[in-house]
């Protein structure tokens, strides 16, 4: 069983396009917010400021339309860690229709040099902690 991380949305004006629901680029924007608020979450005890995370790949599915004043519930969860990447999924629920789903690939940095960095025991345990 997948250990779950949530956050809920309230889509405002400034979230939706001209086709009157919420533009697709607004996802991208809330995948960021979760999966930082996540990794704060986890770190809030034992920070670990030596690191940052960047994005290298994102897989959406955009199934349903949200619009102006739904509560949108996104919930996240770590996949399969190694070498310098994450695997983190989220999924976008109005109620308990599925909206949005998505599969990031992170990768970790050294928040010095900005270069990649193998992802090390100590991290491992923080991400799996919810696992």
């Amino acid at each position: 069983m997948k250990n779950i991380f949530s956050l809920t949305i309230k889509v405002s004006k400034e979230d939706i396009d001209a086709l009157q629901h919420v533009n697709n680029l607004v996802y991208v924007k809330w995948m960021d917010k979760i999966a930082t608020t996540h990794w704060n979450h986890l770190t809030k005890e034992n920070p670990l400021p030596q690191y940052v995370w960047v994005v290298k790949r994102h897989e959406i599915d955009y199934l349903k339309q949200a619009v102006l004043g739904d509560e949108i519930t996104v919930k996240t969860w770590v996949g399969e860690t190694q070498g310098i990447t994450s695997v983190r999924f989220m999924e976008f629920y109005k109620e308990d229709l599925l909206l949005v789903k998505a599969k990031t690939i992170w990768v970790m940095l050294d928040s010095k040099t900005f270069k990649p960095t193998r992802i090390r025991e100590n991290v491992l345990k923080v991400l799996q902690a919810l696992k």
